[in-house]
């Protein structure tokens, strides 16, 4: 029987003064990050450009003044080193040199006209390189590559469905925006504005769960699986043995089509997890990081289904395909990728990568041991995460019950008042090519010194 005076192993009552504590510590050190958010930020709906940026779970958001490699420096003067990397949009460093300079050299000849250059050509060969014989298209966020490549999949079977895992995230497309209750697919609690119900057009299973599977795709009426091949948008779940063989097994055999998602899991190495793993999607998805933290995603379609896709385009009225928007694959987006691709995205950068992620796991797991913390530690690639619960996790249900949000938000604060910043969600980490030994042990020495107070 679990112990509610327990949060994690945490006595609740220590962690309720520690997290006044450091609430209190951040605020005292962060004085003029405060008084600018609360002179300037009021034109800005809720107080900040963007919702998200309320979601940190320090007292408010620190205000930055710059960022490199893998450091920022906030207006306070405080430098951090930076595990976050922006959620991943920079997880190969701040600004490369060599993004930083295709910026500067396409900037005097123009940002955007709808048409293509020589350097956008030379990207669908580098992208064939790193990922594999697709045809690509490019689009500004991973949500919008989604989005598109879910109307390929039902224009090519002809279905309306998409299949999609408890707790996955594809961005914001509306269609994954569902969770599996009790054998039942419903609206994702907290969705603004929610009118339609989404089970017309998706159905939720567990991760890891090829049963279920095969259940749904036995129907007829999925058009398409969309997955990421790792769990991370909660609580980090990796998967079972055999199940992605499954996967691609079970889509053939009732003709819907593999739609993988690597926006976050291109931390697993070059080429991303598909590449490294030997998968075989027909549809592959990657943002985030592609193009160095310029805003950018990719979506690429076998040469199977690009030929399906423009025997349905035969058979197409005019019109608008629902598919792109204006400002996408503009030159700037095509210098930055090139750029990223080509000098940024190498194997040396992913050596020195998961080298760094691998002292990290080691480190922050040794830290656990000691402490005996009924968590554990995962890592995929270059992300690493530690979760406040026994592991492994097998699915999302697993994942959201692991989840500890009062206990995270403290040790995130902690983290931050001594120097390090990790993701607001799910205590993901990542190191960058840029990351250094000695900001590795201090996120770990920080660690220790947090569960030094939790479990003291």
């Amino acid at each position: 029987m679990s112990n509610p005076d327990l949060i994690a192993g945490v006595p609740a009552d220590r962690l309720a003064r520690i997290s006044l504590r450091e609430a209190r510590r951040y605020a005292a050190s962060r004085p003029r990050s405060f008084k600018v958010l609360q002179k300037d930020a009021g034109p800005f709906l809720g107080r900040v450009p963007m919702h998200w940026m309320k979601d940190w779970p320090m007292p408010f958001p620190l205000v930055v003044a710059r960022a490199a490699g893998a450091r920022l420096e906030d207006i306070d003067g405080y430098g951090i080193d930076d595990f976050c990397l922006g959620d991943t949009g920079s997880m190969f460093g701040h600004s490369p040199a060599p993004v930083a300079k295709a910026i500067r050299r396409q900037a005097g000849r123009g940002l955007t006209y709808m048409l293509p250059t020589e350097e956008a050509l030379a990207v669908g060969h580098l992208l064939v390189e790193r990922f594999g014989n697709f045809r690509w298209q490019i689009a500004t966020t991973a949500t919008d590559a989604n989005r598109f490549a879910l109307r390929v999949a039902r224009a090519v079977t002809g279905r309306r469905k998409v299949l999609v895992f408890n707790g996955c995230y594809h961005g914001t497309v509306d269609d994954a925006m569902v969770v599996h209750d009790q054998g039942r697919t419903l609206n994702r609690p907290g969705l603004v504005g929610q009118v339609a119900d989404l089970s017309d057009v998706a159905v939720c299973v567990e991760f890891n769960d090829i049963a279920a599977v095969e259940a749904a795709l036995a129907t007829g009426e999925i058009a398409a699986v969309l997955t990421e091949p790792v769990m991370t948008n909660s609580c980090m779940v990796l998967p079972q043995a055999g199940f992605h063989d499954g996967l691609r097994t079970l889509t053939r055999r009732h003709g819907a089509l593999l739609i993988i998602d690597e926006t976050h899991t291109i931390s697993s190495g070059l080429g991303g997890y598909a590449r490294v793993h030997s998968l075989s999607p027909d549809i592959l998805v990657v943002g985030k990081c592609v193009a160095g933290g310029m805003p950018t995603a990719v979506w690429g379609v076998t040469e199977e289904v690009a030929g399906r896709l423009a025997a349905y385009d035969e058979t197409r009225g005019p019109g608008h395909s629902g598919m792109g928007t204006t400002l996408s694959a503009n030159p700037m987006q095509f210098a930055c990728l090139r750029a990223t691709l080509d000098k940024v995205m190498t194997p040396k950068a992913y050596g020195r990568m998961e080298k760094g992620a691998e002292r990290l796991q080691n480190g922050l797991a040794d830290v656990i041991a000691r402490y005996k913390a009924p968590w554990h530690v995962v890592r995929v690639g270059a992300r690493v995460e530690f979760i406040c619960a026994p592991g492994p996790l097998r699915n999302g249900a697993e994942a959201a019950a692991a989840h500890q949000p009062r206990l995270e938000g403290a040790i995130h604060t902690m983290l931050l008042n001594r120097g390090c910043l990790i993701a607001p969600f799910h205590n993901m980490m990542l190191v960058s090519p840029a990351t250094k030994k000695a900001q590795i042990d201090r996120l770990i020495a920080a660690f220790d010194e947090a569960l030094s107070d939790l479990f003291a």
